[in-house]
Formats: C-alpha cells, structure tokens, sequence
C-alpha cells in the first residue's frame, strides 16, 4: 500500500476485494478442472478459509498437451492494494501417483532466499494459507473426477517483477517478483494488513539473520539518517510508516535485542502522547501536550502559549528553539517511554531518534 494511500481513501461504504492467494486459488482448480475433464468452470467457485465461496470469472485460458492454464485479474475493491488489476495466472500439470501437490514460481511470482519467512529459502513465494487453500480445491476436483489429487502447480504474475519493487520483497530477500498472500482470501479495504504483514516478515528474517538491532522509521528521511548513523543492513530498515503498534507489538512477542524507532518531531510527539497509529486520520499532535512539556522545562514566560497555539509541529519546534527549551528531548524521552510500555517487559532495548525535515539527528534517547 502507498505511504500516502489513506489521504485518498474514498468516501462512503467501501467494497472488499480479494488477495493474490484468493485469485490463484481460483486460477489453479478451473485450470486443473480444465485439464481433468476438458472444460473450464467459468465462472469458478472456490471455498475461503471463513467458509465464503466467491465466484471468479477466468480472464484467460489456454490448454495443452498435458497442461492447461487459466488467468484470474486481481479485484482488490477500495483498496490501494499495489497488486490491484493484477492478472494471476496457474498452469497445472498431472504428477506421478503419490507425488501430491507441487509449487512452482512462475514469471512475476518470487523465490524465497532468507529464512524467517513462512516458507523456506528456495520455495516459491507462496504462503501457506495460499498452499492449503489450492491443495484443497484440487482435491475437490480430483475427488469428483475419480482420480488423484496429485498436481504441479505453477503461479505467474504478468508485470509481477515490476509490481514487487514496490513492496518489501527485496529488502525480504524474496526475488523475482511479488508473493501469493493473504489468510482469510479477502482485503479489507484500507485495513493496511499487508503493511503490517510486511513488518512482521521484516522482524522474523532479522530474527532469522541473528540481528540484534533493528530499526523502524516513519518515512525515507528517517531511514536514511538510521542508515547513516549505524550502518545497518537492509534487512534490518523496518519501514514501519505509521504503524508503531503494529512493529513494537509483534517485538513484544519476537524481541530483539535492540530497537530504534527514528522519525519527523510531528510524528513522534503523537508516539509521545501515547499514540501507536501515528497517521493523520488516526492521532493528531496535542498542542497542550507540547505546552505543558515546555513548562515542566522550565519554558520562560510566553513560550508555552506559543507552542500551545501553534498552527503545526515545525512552528512549535521553532518557537522551542528559539528559546532554549529542549522540546524534542522532551518529546523523544515520552515516545520511548511509551514504546517502553507497549513492549510490556520484553527484552528490547529501546532508541528513539528525532529527525528533521532535512535529515539531521536533532536528538536521540540512547537504548534503554
């Protein structure tokens, strides 16, 4: 999902969409009916893992000897899902008796090369949800058929190559293209779980790695100060954007030693007050907050009420710096306390870094 991706959400109800592994899932059992009984099932009904039977209409087929193949075009509804319109291609080819299911990458779909992530390095870049939910549905077809349910199946992704440089794929270590997600088979609109998932697949391949400093930033800037002052690897810039809750708690649960969390004063004054969503729509900076921090600083006379009815956090910033007040120390000290909290006793030692709009440290907590 784009950084910005909330400030264009559209008014009114919103429609749902379905994940990659929905659509392959589609994809793979009209195909491999296609090769069982020569007909493509259009559209095609596939069960979710709620219990949902959406119907897919095929947007390609294609069969041959031995093979036959069919093409589902990603609906993601209201949500900027990246892969939205994305066409979502299976070829399913019979395997010998006894051999199961098989999965292959196709064109535009990755192969994992870390571990941590939920399948192992030299797998195709499908999850398991995605797995159970296409070896059920040939299952189905093989048992109405009256043969086995042993099968290749292959996922492409037109443009999928392209797509995944737009998401965390390569920094995941996963080449060539995007992966085949989703647990439930439906997006949510706006929702941002497949933002978060990235997140947490981030901690586990830094996990994997033996990392023992990771950082999460709310935007480029940010990154690139984490990346110039301690030199860490990719796989250990989390782009967290504005889910704080969404990385500190998942440390809770997989900790690592320690922890940066670096972004603009604006968005870690709304950390400071407590906030662990930190967009625009979901916290706002409390001006009172930031006034009475200037007074327990010992703020001289006025420089509260001027930071109390600033029109944004740059002006309250500059009012503070103008007159000696340490405004983001004091902020920085808050935001780590409240990650602090959140982390509820795990063992992560935590860092925050205040950046400015140009890049440049203006504070920073140390671990504790």
């Amino acid at each position: 999902m784009p950084a910005d991706a909330s400030s264009r959400r559209p008014s009114g109800p919103l429609r749902r969409g379905w994940t990659t592994g929905a659509c392959a899932t589609a994809a793979a059992k009209a195909a491999w009916q296609a090769l069982l009984t020569g007909a493509f099932p259009d559209p095609v009904t596939i069960r979710l893992p709620r219990g949902e039977t959406p119907a897919f209409a095929l947007a390609r087929t294609d069969a041959g000897d031995g093979w036959a193949r069919a093409g589902i075009v990603k609906d993601a509804g209201d949500d900027p899902d990246v892969t939205h319109g994305a066409e979502v291609t299976a070829t399913v080819r019979r395997l010998e008796e006894g051999a199961g299911v098989r999965f292959r990458a196709g064109p535009g779909v990755g192969t994992v090369t870390l571990p941590g992530l939920p399948v192992p390095p030299g797998e195709p870049a499908i999850n398991p949800v995605p797995r159970r939910m296409m070896t059920e549905a040939v299952a189905e077809v093989a048992k109405a058929v009256g043969v086995p349910a042993d099968a290749e199946i292959e996922i492409s992704v037109r443009g999928g190559e392209a797509l995944a440089k737009r998401t965390w794929n390569p920094r995941l270590g996963i080449v060539g293209g995007i992966s085949i997600l989703g647990t439930t088979g439906i997006v949510v609109p706006y929702s941002c779980s497949a933002w978060i998932h990235s997140i947490h697949s981030g901690i586990d391949v830094a996990r994997a790695a033996g990392l023992d400093h990771v950082a999460g930033s709310t935007g480029n800037v940010s990154e690139e100060a984490v990346r110039r002052r301690y030199a860490l690897p990719d796989i250990a810039l989390l782009d967290m954007g504005d889910f704080a809750g969404g990385l500190i708690k998942y440390l809770r649960a997989h900790p690592i030693p320690r922890l940066t969390i670096a972004g603009g004063f604006g968005k870690l004054t709304k950390l400071a007050q407590g906030a662990l969503d930190l967009h625009s729509s979901r916290s706002e900076v409390d001006w009172a907050f930031l006034a009475e921090l200037a007074r327990t600083a010992a703020a001289p006379p006025g420089v509260a009420d001027a930071i109390a009815a600033s029109n944004t956090a740059a002006e309250a910033l500059a009012h503070a710096a103008r007159n000696q007040v340490p405004l983001a120390a004091l902020v920085a000290a808050r935001a780590q306390d409240t990650a602090r909290a959140a982390l509820g006793g795990a063992p992560v030692a935590v860092n925050i870094l205040v950046v400015d709009r140009n890049g440049e440290v203006l504070v920073e907590t140390g671990h504790g």
